[in-house]
Formats: structure tokens, sequence, C-alpha cells
């Protein structure tokens, strides 16, 4: 929904731009930026009702103007912004202030809550049914598809600010509204969602094109660009991202990685690169706005039900499957990344899903994203966001070997019947293990005696190998595959 304008003058020349716009969340007590165009030099007056204070703004040499306004506390009063210069007036209606996150990613963010064909969403009859709860409390503005050569400064094509009513609601990113609502029932304070995401889309598309001219491993020739369907480079950057840079948010919420599987080598450098340059965008020199990914979900990218194979090498990928070593990328550039988490997915996949590479799950994953910023951004303490990941892996002198854990204080949620856990041999034989025992340090115990010559343990360390152990706060236990030291 566009901004009201009041015509003063003949030919209306001033204008504010998406997602600028009736319905917007500001992010509370921020200084929240809000642009849009004029003539070249025109003097701008910005007043948001709340406080009554006229900011005063020249446009630039483009006609782009942008003014920072003083946001109160969050509340669900619904408030105005008043735009004037050149003889015409605008009206921002009903604006919230509240908590603002950035959803952006690939498919499965992007994927909706009535799901992809084939592909549904688990729980979304029940979320759509009841999404009017929510009206007035939680929004979302959804930046669609869009590819473009060169960069844009103006949303090409967007939602408008939206209510979760059952009519709309259900083309919502399911993730980044699961998130949403779980936000909004903790904090009870409005939460709107900016959304960006494009699936099939690699790191390399939410990149500018300039920056991947100077890696120089990137084919941009528009030959190349255009004989591909998915993974375009940078054109999501040009066309999604950067016309909505800078719109005061909390943080982000990523979801991406799929499109990378086989790339795992540059993969750190570029997400840390990506997260860095996102952060300038925003004018965010500290570091202060949250990056939180999540983890790509097992799939079988291999063409065939598997684990990572009957060979390996110790820390290594096997003949089939490099899928495990994305996921460990994703988990290293959470470490490496200033103010960054990563949740983990892999118990969140039915078996049938081998070939879905959309898993219906998205709720939990919603809700472990949201518990992330409610702990570390929010200060709710008493949520758990420890997920269980493997350090070492040790033999002992009655052949057992100890997998040395953190993230499980207080133990794992079972010992028996556990999938994904895996001991490999020194000649490659991969042999299941369904069985632990565990101390009282948050570690637990695999016994080898039956194994000859075992070298290192594993967990859902392939393309598709679902697992299924959590410490006793239900975080599930990342990937891993350790060599047995002796």
């Amino acid at each position: 929904m566009a901004a009201a304008l009041v015509c003063i003058s003949a030919a209306a020349r001033l204008s504010v731009k998406e997602p600028c716009s009736d319905g917007m969340v500001l992010q509370q007590q921020s200084s929240a930026l809000v642009w849009g165009h004029s003539s070249p030099g025109a003097k701008i007056s910005v007043k948001a009702s709340w406080d009554g204070i006229s900011v005063k703004v020249t446009a630039d040499s483009t006609g782009t103007w942008r003014a920072r306004v003083q946001t109160p506390e969050a509340s669900y009063n619904p408030w105005t912004i008043e735009v004037r210069g050149e003889g015409e007036r605008m009206l921002i209606r009903d604006v919230l202030v509240g908590e603002v996150w950035l959803a952006s990613g690939q498919s499965n963010m992007e994927m909706p809550l009535n799901g992809f064909w084939g592909c549904p969403v688990e729980g979304s009859d029940e979320a759509i049914a009841t999404s009017g709860r929510l009206a007035g409390k939680l929004r979302m503005y959804t930046v669609k598809v869009t590819e473009s050569e060169e960069i844009l400064s103006d949303v090409a094509d967007g939602s408008g600010w939206q209510d979760p009513l059952p009519e709309n609601v259900r083309w919502m990113s399911a993730t980044a509204f699961f998130f949403a609502r779980r936000l909004q029932e903790v904090l009870d304070v409005p939460v709107g969602i900016l959304s960006f995401a494009r699936g099939g889309s690699r790191v390399e598309s939410w990149l500018p094109k300039s920056m991947l001219e100077a890696y120089g491993d990137e084919d941009l020739s528009p030959e190349a660009i255009a004989a591909m369907q998915w993974g375009k480079p940078y054109m999501m950057y040009h066309g999604m991202q950067h016309p909505v840079q800078g719109y005061t948010a909390k943080g982000f919420i990523w979801y991406q990685g799929c499109s990378n599987v086989g790339y795992h080598e540059n993969f750190v450098q570029r997400m840390s690169d990506m997260v860095a340059l996102w952060r300038k965008d925003w004018g965010d020199d500290d570091n202060s706005m949250p990056f939180y990914q999540v983890e790509i979900a097992p799939y079988d990218y291999s063409g065939g039900i598997s684990s990572a194979g009957e060979t390996s090498s110790a820390g290594g990928a096997s003949s089939v499957g490099v899928a495990c070593l994305l996921r460990a990328a994703q988990r290293q550039s959470a470490k490496l990344i200033p103010n960054s988490a990563i949740v983990t997915t892999d118990d969140l996949v039915k078996a049938w899903e081998y070939d879905n590479i959309h898993p219906c799950t998205k709720e939990p994953v919603g809700n472990r994203l949201a518990a992330l910023a409610l702990n570390r951004d929010y200060g709710i303490t008493g949520i758990s966001i420890n997920y269980p990941e493997a350090q070492r892996a040790v033999m002992q002198q009655d052949s057992l070997v100890k997998v040395i854990m953190s993230g499980a204080p207080n133990g794992f949620d079972r010992t028996h019947m556990i999938e994904g856990l895996e001991v490999v041999d020194a000649a490659g034989k991969v042999h299941r293990i369904t069985d632990i025992t565990h101390d009282w340090q948050g570690n637990f115990l695999v016994d080898v005696k039956a194994i000859t010559d075992p070298r290192e343990v594993r967990y859902c360390w392939g393309d598709f190998i679902p697992g299924n152990l959590h410490n006793v706060e239900a975080n599930p236990a990342a990937p891993f595959c350790c060599p047995i030291e002796y």
C-alpha cells in the first residue's frame, strides 16, 4: 500500500519509496530511515505523529532524500508520518513501532506457508486459519523475485506491508512468519519482517558484480549467466537487496546454502564477505546487527539415498556426498562472523524427504531462530540456545571411544535407537551405531570392541542422514566427523 498523496501543486514531484509505505513497521528506539524522491535539491520535511518534530533534509543530485526519525518505545498504537516538500504533502498511515528483522536466502526462506508444488508446510492449515489474531501485531513486506543486471534504487515489485490475514499470509515466508510469530508472542510488541529471498540463489547471487569481479573465479559473461536457470551471480543483490538497503532493523535471519554445495572451499570467505558488506550497507559499523543462519537440511544431493558413502578419510568427505562439508563451512562461518550464530536442522526432515530439498518442517526452524534472538538480543537467558558439538574423539583403555562434546551440560535425550551415528574403520567400512553411554560432563562413549581398527566417529555426515540426538533442552547435535585419537 503506497503512502497517501495530497496534491497541493498541479504536478506531483514528491514521493515516498517502498518499503517506506502505509502499514510499515519501524524499529523501536532507533534512528529509523525513511526515504523517497523529489526534485534535486528540494527541501523536505518529515514529521512523525508520536513527537511532532520536523526533520529537515535536502534531496541529493539524483533527487533522493533520506531522513531519520527517532522512534519511541514499541506499541500497538498506529502512527502517521507526514512528508512535505515542493508544495506537496504525503501522509504515511498506520505506522507501527516494534521489532524489525530482515529475512533472506534461497528457497527454504522464500517458501510460503502455502508451500511449493509438491512441497507442503507442516502445520500450515492451523497457522493460516489462526493468523488473523496477529493483525496489527505482525506484518511482513516481501520483495518479489527481481533479477537485475543493473543496480536498482527502487523496489521493482513489492507486496506492501501486510497483516497476516488468511487470504494473504499463505504467501508469506513460512520460516520468517514462524520466527516473527514467536518473537511477537514472547515480547508482546509489533514485529515486522522485510523479506527478500530467491530460490536457487548462491551466496554469489547476493554480492555485487564489482566484488565478484575482484574474486576472479566467476564467469560473469552474458552468455554464461544467460545459460543459468538458478544461482545467477549478483542479480539478487542488484535487484532485491540494494533497493531496501538501510531500512532500519534489529538484525538478519538467513536460510541458504543448498546452491553452494560442492563449493565449500570458498564458502566461509564468501559468507564472511557478504555479511560484512551487508552490515556496511546498513550502516552497521560495530557489528551490532546479529546475523543468524540456518544449517541446510539433509537432502540427497548425490542422486541416491546414502550416508557419506562406503569410503572415508579422517575429517574429509566420502566418495558420495559433500553436503556435510558445506554444513561444516556454515558452522565455521558462524563462528568467524562477529555477532553470528547458526541453528541445526538435521533432525527436521522426514525419511521420505530424501529427494525433497524443501522439508515440510518450518515452524521449528523459525522457533529456533527466534530462540537465538530472544536469548542473545532480548536478554531472555532462560531459553536454551546451546547445540551439542563434537570437539574430539579419544580412544579409552576399555575399547570405548569418548566423544568430547560441548553444548550438552545436562546430557542427551537418548542412549538407544540413535540415528545418524557411525564409526568408520581403516578399510573404510561404515558401522552403524545405535547405542551409547554418556558421562556426567556432557560427553558420550561409543563401544568399538567389535570394530577392527576404528578410525573416525561421525554423525549425520553425508548428504541425507537425518539425526535424532539432542541435548536435554531438545536442541539437536550438529553434524561432525572426528578422527579417533589413540
